[in-house]
């Protein structure tokens, strides 16, 4: 790629960056579902002026945690300030604390993560610790695409259900992103998986002025990879243009190629030489 093109590339990866942090915070500024304690999650508890029961507990699969005197309250599903009537009132009842004032925060949001993975600047797990992230969030919490992220992403689902299957979805993520088109900057769920692919390429090679790799351009044809290669040399045609092309089962077929033919990933370009 030359220079030209690299600062296109990296000055393409700072809008779509700067695009994903505008979108993070036009959510945020929007009204929040409150966030609902699940399996995983580490509260911690206090009880005003009974500085001896600060606790920090894990929630366990069945929603409960242990709390000193009271022992176990079904915390799961409910926001915190559920939680802390709950225990309030036990301590209440039991005759441990006469009017008891209850504070709980999430410590750790472990049951409702993400998983962010591929070309983005900070792969790994995100927590949602609100409930109306969506993808250009998520993407802007993982540090946003680097400069060899693809256009399009991939969020894999598992559907609720016995027999259901992984779901993929495939988003458009300009239209996410720059357009914030909800039908693909959607809600991400807790445990999902965004998978952003690596950019597609193409190959040119012969008589063309600069041969080489490039970055397939969406709805890109022949003739405009032929352009950005630096266009057919004095000495090729356009006659005999002919794309190798992987099939699905991995092998290459030689094709011959019509200048307004799609580009595909992996395609390599040949152009030939004048027998004139």
């Amino acid at each position: 790629m030359t220079a030209s093109g690299r600062l296109v590339r990296l000055w393409t990866s700072t809008l779509l960056l700067a695009g994903l942090w505008l979108a993070a915070a036009t959510a945020h500024a929007q009204v929040v579902r409150p966030y609902l304690i699940g399996a995983g999650d580490v509260i911690k508890i206090v009880v005003f002026q009974n500085p001896d029961m600060t606790t920090e507990a894990r929630v366990g699969d069945n929603g409960l945690v242990t709390f000193p005197l009271i022992g176990a309250v079904d915390v799961g599903n409910g926001t915190t300030v559920q939680a802390e009537q709950k225990i309030a009132t036990a301590l209440k009842a039991g005759g441990f604390v006469l009017k008891p004032q209850v504070s709980i925060t999430v410590v750790q949001f472990r049951s409702r993560q993400v998983s962010v993975i591929g070309f983005v600047n900070r792969p790994g797990r995100v927590s949602l610790e609100d409930q109306t992230l969506r993808l250009a969030d998520v993407l802007a919490l993982a540090g946003g695409t680097n400069p060899n992220a693809a256009d399009t992403v991939y969020v894999l689902r598992n559907r609720p259900g016995k027999d259901a299957k992984e779901e993929r979805i495939t988003v458009d993520l300009d239209a996410a992103v720059r357009f914030n088109d909800l039908s693909q900057n959607l809600e991400i769920l807790p445990g999902d998986t965004i998978y952003v692919p690596r950019e597609s390429n193409f190959y040119i090679y012969g008589q063309v002025g600069r041969p080489g790799m490039f970055r397939i351009e969406r709805g890109m044809t022949v003739v405009q990879a032929i352009s950005a290669a630096g266009g057919i040399t004095l000495r090729g045609t356009e006659k005999g243009i002919t794309l190798r092309r992987k099939d699905s089962g991995g092998r290459f077929d030689t094709l011959n190629a019509g200048l307004l033919d799609k580009l595909q990933a992996d395609d390599v370009i040949f152009v030939k030489e004048s027998v004139f």
